[in-house]
């Protein structure tokens, strides 16, 4: 092993936040694990002094891992960037909020770059806990369809960091209302409607108790509801800031693709018909759609051949992606999924398919295997 002071990473480490890496005594031995919390400012100047040592290898940051990380690791990588993420929002601390998001938003902002094609698919095909951890998995979604609009529209680094943070937090106070909702199948309750309505200012509320003081991401999170022409809530504003209006675009999209007790997921098609019906001269929605495409990657498709199967990449253009068959023309399964460029005659897409009508006879990890085919 190869040893750096711990002083010289001070700028790594803060009072009440999880270590990020382990901390050693001079002779290597360990003394604290990832993950423990120093719990004053005295006793971290106490490590400094002593001369505590940290692995050079520990510092390799998420990031890093993620970009050289062989293909086929991929799903299992997001799989523990999520559940990291969902735990970290879950259990709101009172202090020193905005690292911990920092350090959760790192993967998954990794995982989009490293594949964005992957990353939209976290948001079409919802496996799992999917309702029971609807309020969470509905801000990642959102939040992976911010960064890449985002990137599209241009925007600078930082605010494409900050628009990624406010859609994980946006929703901070009402996620266990989200589960109940996702899983209710009669009207909203009076207490329902209010906590709706006083969501974003409840949500910064919080936010600035945890420690949270960057007003772009706070505007953003109480305005992601507001309207330019001054019909959203709660405040009724006409003047709503880009971040915000981006956040409300991404929050009403993803919400159609995600399933309820109460309803299907609209199919992609129809989503991004919708949302282009409601904003037609819009550059976010425009920035989002083409993103995502008209059938994108997770999308269940029925093609001109008569194979059905799942759209795996995004093509040259919005309706003409790359599809992995999944059945020959009569429905039979194939033993191996066969790809398709469905901008090739006799292969175009004749129709999207809801979850419901596909009935593939395919599993979530093969559908994950074609995708990182």
């Amino acid at each position: 092993m190869q040893y750096i002071q711990l002083e010289a990473v001070k700028h790594l480490l803060r009072v009440g936040v999880p270590l990020p890496f382990n901390v050693r005594q001079s002779d290597g031995k360990l003394l604290l694990a990832r993950g423990q919390i120093v719990a004053s400012g005295t006793q971290l100047e106490s490590l400094y002094e002593r001369g505590m040592l940290v692995d050079i290898a520990e510092l390799e940051t998420a990031r890093d891992r993620i970009l050289k990380a062989p293909r086929k690791l991929l799903p299992t990588l997001w799989n523990k960037a999520i559940d990291r993420a969902g735990q970290a929002l879950l259990a709101l601390p009172t202090d020193g909020f905005d690292v911990v998001v920092e350090e959760v938003a790192q993967p998954l902002v990794a995982l989009v770059e490293r594949d964005p094609d992957l990353a939209i698919f976290q948001v079409l095909r919802q496996h799992g806990n999917g309702q029971t951890q609807y309020g969470v998995n509905h801000a990642i979604h959102c939040a992976i369809a911010v960064f890449l609009s985002a990137h599209r529209l241009g925007l600078q680094a930082a605010d494409v960091q900050r628009a990624f943070k406010a859609a994980l937090t946006m929703n901070v106070s009402m996620f266990e209302l989200q589960g109940q909702l996702a899983t209710q199948v009669g009207p909203l309750t009076p207490d329902q409607r209010e906590a709706i309505h006083a969501h974003p200012q409840r949500s910064v509320q919080m936010l600035q108790v945890a420690g949270v003081s960057d007003p772009e991401w706070l505007d953003a999170v109480a305005q992601h509801h507001e309207t330019s022409d001054g019909t959203g809530y709660p405040d009724g504003l006409r003047e709503v800031s880009q971040l915000a209006t981006l956040l409300h675009r991404c929050d009403i999209y993803t919400a159609k693709l995600s399933p309820r007790r109460s309803r299907e997921a609209l199919t992609a098609d129809v989503a991004a018909r919708r949302l282009f019906a409601e904003h037609p001269a819009d550059p976010m929605t425009a920035a989002l759609i083409k993103e995502f495409g008209v059938y994108p990657p997770g999308c269940f498709v029925k093609l001109a051949s008569g194979e059905t199967g799942v759209v795996v990449r995004r093509g040259e253009s919005a309706h003409k992606p790359h599809v992995a068959a999944m059945t020959d023309a009569r429905g039979a399964s194939l033993s191996e999924p066969v790809t398709r460029d469905t901008s090739q005659p006799g292969y175009g897409i004749v129709a999207a398919l809801g979850a419901g009508s596909a009935r593939l006879p395919v599993t979530p990890e093969k559908l994950l295997a074609a995708v990182c085919a």
